[in-house]
């Protein structure tokens, strides 16, 4: 007589006889939603104004949230180890000021360029030592770190414009085959962090401090080390998203985008990583700053008001949170 099978044979046999759509969705339901949804609004938006899916709108799309994409990749990795950054739109907002000071100071395009990403480097190690070495909780030290940017970009520029910014340095506004290179920039950091994050020791070192700190420090994984070296690497993409931001117009404001770190937090839990760290991708979360572009601009094609894009964004972190929890109740 054949004994029962026990619940985790009978677990691993449905799993091992999943088809290959239920294996994508486990692994990537979150971004299988958020691509859904935005043909859906292309479909929907497009039927109602054909003017939504004119060249140009769809390139504006694409191009117009790339640095938040951009941003959004080293806050997935802070928050998929089970930190966050509320000072990363501070930040992107004093590199853009310094960015654009020395381009219109005489200093090569290089340099202008170069200089916020290290600096974004240097900032978060700090912040980064502090949460992991002095035990301070990163939304505790990242508040402090959006006082003191904040603060001080204003005290020392004013809110100040600058403008006559040098030709080469806008990088932002060229293409190639007419194509913006942010929507390039986009793609290649996009796809080279994702296969960093699935095939690297250290991308999955990453999950494993999120998911389980006590268990990762039991196989052996240096924890406070892993903890400064994803904050300095959070810290290259906000400089390298600074970059997109800064040369996006022919002038700078010296002052701090509003709501911006909200948005760059959203969009990492939209794309499906988890608040409690352990889980999530980098793609969802350059596919969540895609449908914020997406929502805002079918408001506008839609002649509803842009304001109602915050009442979207916030229904949709609070579906997704709520989701994030339903799922991990069942697999418990």
């Amino acid at each position: 007589m054949a004994l029962a099978d026990s619940p985790s044979s009978k677990a691993t046999r449905l799993r091992h006889e999943d088809g290959l759509w239920t294996k994508l969705y486990r692994g990537y339901g979150q971004e299988i939603v958020i691509v859904c949804a935005m043909i859906i609004l292309f479909v929907t938006v497009g039927l109602y104004n054909p003017r939504f899916l004119s060249p140009q709108n769809l390139i504006t799309i694409f191009s117009g949230n790339a640095y938040i994409a951009v941003a959004a990749i080293g806050m997935a990795m802070i928050i998929i180890t089970g930190h966050i950054d509320v000072s990363v739109g501070a930040l992107i907002g004093v590199l853009a000021t310094i960015s654009g000071t020395l381009a219109v100071s005489g200093y090569p395009v290089w340099v202008a360029w170069l200089l916020p990403v290290v600096i974004g480097v240097a900032v978060n190690m700090v912040v980064g030592i502090l949460v992991a070495y002095a035990r301070i909780p990163s939304i505790v030290v990242t508040l402090g770190m959006l006082s003191i940017l904040r603060g001080g970009l204003i005290s020392v520029t004013g809110g100040a414009w600058i403008s006559n910014l040098p030709p080469a340095f806008l990088l932002a506004q060229q293409k190639l085959l007419g194509i913006p290179a942010p929507i390039y920039i986009m793609i290649a950091l996009s796809l080279l962090a994702a296969l960093w994050m699935s095939y690297s020791a250290f991308g999955r070192s990453l999950y494993a401090i999120g998911g389980n700190p006590e268990a990762a420090r039991a196989v052996g994984i240096p924890i406070e080390r892993r903890i400064v070296s994803v904050f300095m690497i959070h810290g290259a993409f906000a400089g390298l998203a600074t970059i997109l931001f800064a040369t996006q117009l022919q002038v700078i404001q010296s002052t701090v985008p509003p709501n911006l770190e909200l948005t760059v937090i959203t969009a990492a839990v939209i794309g499906g990583v988890s608040i409690l760290g352990g889980t999530g991708t980098v793609i969802g979360s350059t596919l969540a700053s895609i449908l914020f572009a997406t929502i805002g601009s079918a408001l506008i094609f839609t002649n509803v008001s842009a304001y109602w894009l915050r009442a979207v964004i916030g229904l949709l972190i609070l579906v997704t949170v709520l989701a994030d929890m339903v799922r991990r109740r069942r697999g418990a």
